[in-house]
């Protein structure tokens, strides 16, 4: 993927061309006179309407830079984000809040919210000029804590939680938001193995009820392997593999990436790979 797709191009298998950032590069400025090395480099990556990709690298691939510029949360330093036709850059934010949700690894609101008013501030986008939320705001915003295990929350000071349980709220929140196009930065990471799977099935039920385009980023390449349909594997802010898991998940790739010998397991036939690191390379 290196440019623009031609009009005799054939229709993507997923649907209409939803998500994509074009000779995207990215640097965090400069460290003292010198400039700072670039995180992301002439970038191409498209994303199709109902994908479900994750976004795989060792520590410092570029993998949250490049989603908070899916997102809009940071601005290219050279090319550009395309949503739905519509550069990124050019939506306001009550409209980008309609089409994407962003789950961020971690954070911290400016006041103490309860964590069920955390999550109707998904309903944000959707409310009317005087921007009070109604009963079916507030059920929405219920349901979403129900569908991460996050009930119990509700009336608890969000501080006050652990980090997984953040986690699930913040889920719940973007769930609350309703868009069609749902970026997240390892929302697993904090989990137990429990929870971990149950986001997982939740997020592919996502895909297949609802049609919800879904990127994410992770570092566990056997949960990402079993439950994504394409994996983009990064190092040193470029591409380094791009295809579905069983051709992008080699003991060949894995340790060129993350210079690590591995075994790639099938368990379940038909199902995803299970990557187990043997030693380095």
């Amino acid at each position: 993927m290196t440019g623009r797709p031609s009009e005799t191009t054939p229709p993507p298998p997923h649907g209409a061309p939803c998500l994509e950032a074009w000779g995207v590069s990215f640097g965090y400025g400069r460290r003292g006179r010198a400039r700072a090395p670039l995180q992301l480099q002439d970038l191409t990556l498209r994303v199709d309407q109902g994908d479900f990709v994750g976004l795989l690298g060792p520590n410092g691939a570029g993998k949250t830079t490049l989603l908070r510029l899916l997102a809009g949360v940071l601005s290219p330093t050279a090319g550009e984000v395309i949503l739905s036709g519509t550069r990124l850059d050019s939506l306001p934010p009550r409209e980008r809040a309609r089409r994407l949700a962003f789950v961020p690894q971690e954070s911290r609101p400016a006041f103490e919210f309860r964590a069920l008013d955390l999550v109707l501030l998904g309903r944000a986008p959707h409310l009317g000029w005087m921007g009070i939320e109604g009963p079916r705001d507030l059920a929405i915003a219920r349901e979403a804590l129900a569908a991460t295990d996050a009930e119990a929350f509700a009336g608890r000071i969000f501080g006050s939680l652990s980090a997984g349980e953040k986690q699930r709220v913040l889920l719940a929140r973007a769930l609350a938001q309703e868009a069609p196009v749902v970026l997240l930065d390892e929302p697993t990471a904090f989990l137990d193995l429990g929870h971990q799977v149950r986001i997982y099935e939740l997020l592919s039920r996502l895909r297949r009820e609802r049609g919800t385009t879904l990127v994410i980023a992770s570092h566990d390449l056997s949960l990402a392997g079993r439950h994504c349909d394409r994996l983009v594997l990064l190092k040193d802010g470029r591409i380094v593999a791009d295809g579905p898991p069983r051709e992008v998940l080699t003991p060949e790739t894995v340790r060129r990436t993350y210079t690590v010998d591995a075994d790639i397991f099938f368990p379940v036939p038909g199902g995803g790979p299970v990557v187990v690191a043997r030693g380095t390379a």
